[in-house]
């Protein structure tokens, strides 16, 4: 409610500014430090004195005794040296955030939005660095989804690349296992942890010998990229039972997609092709005739600071990396096999139509129970299947910081061949790593050394086995929790135990790694995490919970609220308690405000600030006022009808965080 009156009063003043003095300006609108100065500031008025040669108050003066009526706005006063200050209509905002509240997404709008979010190699079992990655990409595509937009969310899944290619050597070349043999073992539920495990040896194999890992390598890649013989049957079974590990393992965090999309399939259905020829007609790659990347198809970058990042970055790769990134700019590698940032090139022009291709389409066998997960295929199409191939207007693809360069390479290919509109519209999600508290990987089984038991975080490895796989991760939160409810509510069933421990455990979760800004690192700490108190998900939870209970005693809620009227609302939001019901009531209608940031900023960390604000600020509520014995009925209906508001707005941005709130904790 927020956002939309903000929205309207910019939009008054600039239409006001614009008739009376022939003058277009953007309006900036602020927040005042103190309630008692209004609920939106203007300094628009410092700005148009200095285009007017006049003094900045006496010009907001003048707008404030001519300026109009506006809805839900009660009055406009002049502040400062030339402030314009807004001062809402309480009991009209009252109404009208009941109203709001009780409503659902916003009006539909038609831009299609691809979210492409988790892409992690179907090497391994997924680990908190992905799980970091899902939550930020599933968060933007709920809040884009609920402000109006087509989000499509898809999975992109790198099963011909060098990751899987290693654990393919490691199968074939030192386990010595036959496809058959592979793909039992691939039935296995746990496959994703022995492929974590046989990864790590690999790496230590590679390391013994540099020249073997360079000719394995090449040589698996190029039979996965043309699908022949054992490697590329092997790489297949490898990567659709991860994949199938992966689905299994978010879905436990709450978290969907509408398509898999298949690099073999960018591959095998001629995606690349069609890419390399428009990147080799427009000029856009080059062939490298001598030197050190003789034979390669490159992206030649002349800009000093790109070289700069180049180097810094690939200092920063450990050695195998290096084998692969060493010239992040090769599209096309001296053996003919695609470097990843080239089939990505593909990949991004498909999402914005701009391929002339589309793929085939099947339904994923091996998904969640209740969802349906589509994937691309190189065989038949499913007529059924939706239509995927439709341009998107935007792209939000959620990448660690890392591959800023790679991104920034894919952008530029779009920009080359011409379609600049669409490279700016990629937008890269980017975030962090995620590590962990010394005192976390110790309880995590990990053994430190003295220095690292010293450091503020210790940093994960998936090539060298260390880290904290997802599902690990989670049994050990509900684990925690269920002993937790168990303590607290033993006449509880069972399986609602094991329910509610279930949904702390994933609100614990995901609100510890959406709370912090993308830029920043983050060291997990269980105990952090699980807190009921300060700005954990359980805080948060608890807070919908009290309220519950509160109505669950006050039967007369539900019937009361609705009495309430605006006249009477608007009476018991005056004076000094007043001010205080009337900051809850501000902050509770300012949802719709905290989901224009997330999407503006493209910064989810804001709705999990919302969030916690919204429940400190309504624990605070709790202890000043006595509900349910409160003797006046209007105000105990219209304090119920404050609890019902803070819970469907809390419960609502709970949601978008992908969190549950359980009936008791």
């Amino acid at each position: 409610m927020y956002q939309q009156l903000t929205n309207r009063l910019r939009a008054a003043l600039a239409r006001h500014i614009r008739e009376k003095y022939g003058v277009e300006l953007p309006v900036v609108l602020e927040r005042p430090p103190k309630i008692e100065m209004g609920e939106a500031a203007s300094p628009v008025c410092f700005e148009l004195a200095k285009r007017q040669k006049r003094a900045p108050r006496q010009i907001a003066q003048e707008i404030a005794a001519s300026f109009g009526k506006i809805e839900g706005v009660a009055r406009v006063e002049v502040a400062g040296g030339g402030y314009l200050n807004a001062f809402f209509d309480r009991g009209a905002f009252w109404a009208a955030a009941l109203k709001e509240a009780a409503g659902g997404a916003a009006e539909h709008k038609p831009e299609k939005i691809i979210v492409e979010h988790t892409s992690i190699n179907p090497n391994k079992a997924a680990h908190i660095g992905h799980v970091r990655n899902a939550a930020l990409g599933d968060t933007m595509a709920r809040t884009l989804r609920h402000a109006g937009y087509n989000v499509q969310v898809q999975n992109y899944i790198d099963n011909t690349g060098v990751q899987v290619a290693d654990v393919v050597i490691g199968f074939v070349h030192m386990e010595k296992r036959t496809p058959v043999s592979v793909k039992m073992l691939a039935t296995e539920p746990r496959f994703d942890y022995y492929c974590w495990d046989l990864y790590a040896k690999v790496t230590q194999f590679f390391a013994e010998d540099k020249a073997r890992a360079a000719a394995l390598r090449g040589e698996t890649l190029r039979a996965i990229e043309e699908d022949r013989g054992e490697g590329a049957e092997v790489a297949q079974a490898v990567a659709d039972a991860v994949v199938s590990c992966h689905l299994r393992t978010m879905a436990r965090l709450g978290i969907a997609y509408e398509l898999l999309a298949r690099e073999s399939e960018i591959l095998h259905l001629k995606f690349w092709d069609a890419a390399f020829a428009k990147l080799k007609e427009s000029g856009a790659i080059q062939l490298v005739a001598s030197g050190k990347m003789a034979g390669c198809w490159v992206m030649p970058w002349k800009e000093e600071e790109k070289e700069v990042k180049e180097e810094k970055e690939i200092k920063e790769k450990d050695q195998a990396e290096e084998d692969e990134n060493t010239q992040d700019k090769i599209i096309v590698r001296s053996n003919g096999t695609v470097t990843y940032v080239g089939k990505d090139i593909a990949y991004q022009l498909w999402k914005f139509g701009l391929l002339g291709k589309d793929f085939h389409y099947r339904k994923w066998p091996n998904v969640p129970e209740g969802q349906i997960v589509w994937a691309t295929t190189s065989g038949k199409n499913d007529p059924a299947a939706p239509h995927f191939g439709e341009a998107a207007s935007k792209v939000y693809n959620v990448i660690d910081s890392r591959q800023a360069y790679l991104q920034d390479v894919v952008a530029e290919g779009l920009r080359r061949l011409g379609h600049a509109k669409e490279a700016e519209r990629s937008i890269h999600l980017s975030y962090e790593i995620v590590a962990l508290t010394p005192h976390c990987a110790a309880e995590m089984g990990y053994e430190l050394s003295p220095e690292e038991a010293k450091k503020p975080y210790v940093e994960v490895s998936g090539r060298k086995g260390l880290g904290v796989k997802a599902d690990d991760l989670l049994d050990k939160l509900e684990a925690a929790t269920l002993t937790e409810v168990r303590q607290r509510h033993p006449d509880m069933r069972a399986a609602e135990q094991n329910r509610t421990a279930h949904a702390i455990a994933v609100g614990a979760l995901r609100f510890f790694l959406l709370k912090f800004t993308r830029n920043a690192i983050i060291a997990f700490d269980f105990k952090d995490a699980l807190s009921f108190e300060g700005e954990t998900g359980p805080y948060c939870q608890y807070a919908v919970v009290r309220i519950r209970g509160i109505r669950r005693k006050g039967t007369e809620a539900a019937a009361t609220t609705a009495e309430v009227k605006q006249k009477t609302a608007a009476s018991l939001l005056t004076g000094s308690e007043g001010n205080g019901l009337w900051e809850l009531l501000l902050l509770a209608g300012s949802l719709d405000s905290a989901i224009d940031a997330v999407i503006g900023a493209q910064e989810p960390a804001f709705l999990a600030k919302y969030a916690f604000q919204l429940a400190q600020a309504f624990n605070n509520f709790y202890h000043k006022h006595h509900i349910l014995s409160e003797a006046d009925e209007q105000k105990r209906a219209f304090l119920l009808g404050m609890a019902e508001l803070v819970e469907a707005q809390l419960v609502r941005a709970l949601s978008l965080l992908g969190i549950e709130a359980p009936e008791k904790m």
